[in-house]
């Protein structure tokens, strides 16, 4: 053989070396071998490195085409040199479109300098910027973008996300969480003043009775009966600022009865042209077959002319008052938050000087004016808006700065059964002229000055022991006889709906008077005439005698 190669064997059999002519070539083998193999490693690592990054550039090529985000590669002269297929699902744009635009082109007008601004510091150095701003849509409305920037080679990679749903979503929570806090704002402040008032009126009621007395039965001289007559003034004064703030708090009584709206409107227009004078032009206009509003016609009027007096003083120039009657049907979610069903709407719309903002936010706090020192007490809006509440309706407000005020006012429907009363013939008869009459009250200067105008008026009174409906209740037990029960409202105890009903079971011919402060709406009875304190002998009077 010309080659030959014979392995030397040790005993255990292993090969110990190769050996060609005489020379042994096993380590050249071993190191040719290991070239092989590194070589055929090599290869099919360059193999795989090749075939992941072919993957991976086609992954890249799939985020890009399925992507959400908008993606784009921006030059320095702000035209996009390629975008991905977002723009077109979010904006509507086309590819096409978009590299033929300037970045400045699509930008929201206002949004368009400080965008400028954050483009010139990523292309002089920036790593990462990111800002937010509107890009126009195709459609011509805008949707509010949160960008990216990534400088390389004299461009920007970028990538923008659409934020303008989580955005409004934000702001809808903010504006809820705002009104709420206003909602407990103006209850806790109706808790105050609703007992502030109600104690007010317990004060102011034998003053103005007394001065009232006291100038029926002309008592003093000239110069004297002047003072009393000034003092009566402000008592009045008084008991109007009183049932405001009760209005604003919701605890005045009231007396719930279907009431014909536009008739009440109609007869108003005149009292409301005459109020607001010849520069202000009065258009009312109501709509056919609006049905009766469950509602209180005394204070509905005063709940009108107090808009109507606030839309004459928004237009110093002169302008149009427009009052609107109509239905309407209320669903969830409807910006009055009143429960769903059916409403009467009464608008109340100026083209008056309007309210900012700021003014807007707080026009139904209580004393909050912008009329000036002794132009305005700052409780029309807020009587209005407690009043709706205490009706279950509800009041809402728009207006601009220069572009006038519009006021709707929402009351339920009234009952389907129960014809509605216009304005006027309200009172009931609910007492002989004479006759005797139990007396309930738990405060003792009120009680003496309810029954001094009852005795006045020709009445026999009961009065002395009925300091609760407990005592007048004892009274009747031991034998007494009456016509006519007046009581207060709320006492410690037994409330006077509870007396009523406890004497009314006993004597049914009896008649009650309900004599009140305030009262909570749960605590009306329909059926029982009431009076508000203060009051003077002939508002008393006309209770009893119809």
């Amino acid at each position: 053989m010309d080659l030959l190669s014979q392995p030397i064997r040790h005993e255990k059999g292993h090969v110990s070396g190769i050996f060609v002519g005489g020379h042994d070539v096993s380590e050249h083998v071993r190191s040719e071998k290991a070239r092989i193999f590194t070589e055929a490693r090599v290869d099919a690592l360059n193999s795989d490195i090749e075939r992941q990054v072919v993957e991976r550039a086609d992954d890249r090529n799939l985020v890009w085409k399925i992507s959400p985000d908008l993606m784009g590669v921006l030059r320095a002269d702000g035209h996009f040199e390629t975008t991905n297929p977002a723009w077109h699902a979010v904006l509507g744009w086309t590819e096409t479109e978009v590299v033929s635009m300037s970045i400045f082109e699509m930008l929201h007008p206002e949004d368009a300098p400080r965008t400028r601004g954050g483009f010139e510091a990523i292309l002089t150095g920036a790593t990462v910027t990111q800002f937010e701003n509107r890009y126009r849509c195709k459609d011509g409305g805008y949707r509010l973008l949160s960008w990216i920037g990534v400088p390389e080679a004299g461009k920007i990679y970028c990538i923008g996300r659409d934020i303008t749903a989580e955005r409004e979503a934000a702001s809808r929570l903010a504006l809820a969480e705002e009104a709420l806090r206003q909602s407990q704002k103006l209850e806790a402040l109706g808790q105050l003043t609703g007992g502030v008032a109600h104690d007010f009126n317990d004060l102011l009621m034998p003053i103005m009775g007394r001065l009232d007395m006291l100038l029926r039965r002309g008592i003093g001289d000239a110069r004297e009966r002047r003072l009393m007559e000034g003092a009566l003034q402000s008592a009045e004064r008084a008991r109007t600022l009183v049932q405001r703030l009760l209005a604003f708090a919701r605890r005045q009584p009231l007396q719930t009865i279907n009431v014909d709206v536009p008739a009440l409107i109609t007869g108003m227009a005149d009292l409301i042209a005459s109020t607001t004078g010849p520069q202000i032009r009065v258009v009312v206009d109501i709509a056919a077959d609006v049905p009766a509003a469950l509602a209180h016609a005394n204070q509905l009027e005063m709940a009108l002319l107090n808009l109507s007096l606030n839309a004459r003083d928004a237009m110093a120039d002169g302008g149009t008052l427009r009052i609107t009657v109509g239905a309407d049907t209320v669903a969830e979610g409807h910006r009055t938050q009143l429960p769903s069903g059916n409403y009467v709407r009464i608008g109340v719309a100026d083209t008056g000087s309007g309210m900012d903002a700021e003014t807007l936010a707080r026009a139904v706090e209580p004393f909050y004016s912008t009329k000036g020192i002794g132009k305005g007490t700052g409780l029309g809006l807020s009587m209005v808006h407690g009043l709706l509440s205490q009706l279950g309706g509800a009041m809402t407000l728009s207006s601009e700065a220069g572009q006038g005020t519009n006021i709707e006012l929402w009351l339920p429907t009234g009952a389907a059964d129960h014809a509605p009363v216009a304005p006027g013939n309200r009172h009931t008869a609910i007492a002989q002229r004479f006759g005797r009459i139990l007396l309930v009250d738990d405060e003792p200067l009120v009680r003496a000055s309810a029954a001094e105008m009852l005795l006045d008026m020709g009445y026999e009174v009961v009065e002395a022991e009925a300091e609760s409906a407990e005592a007048g209740l004892q009274l009747v037990e031991d034998g007494l006889s009456f016509v006519v029960l007046v009581t207060d409202h709320l006492m410690a105890g037994m409330t006077d709906v509870e007396l009523a009903r406890r004497l009314q079971e006993s004597l049914p011919d009896i008649r009650v008077l309900i004599v009140s402060g305030y009262a909570e709406a749960e605590g009306i009875a329909a059926d029982l005439p009431r009076l508000t304190k203060p009051f003077r002998q002939a508002e008393l009077a006309a209770m009893l005698l119809g």
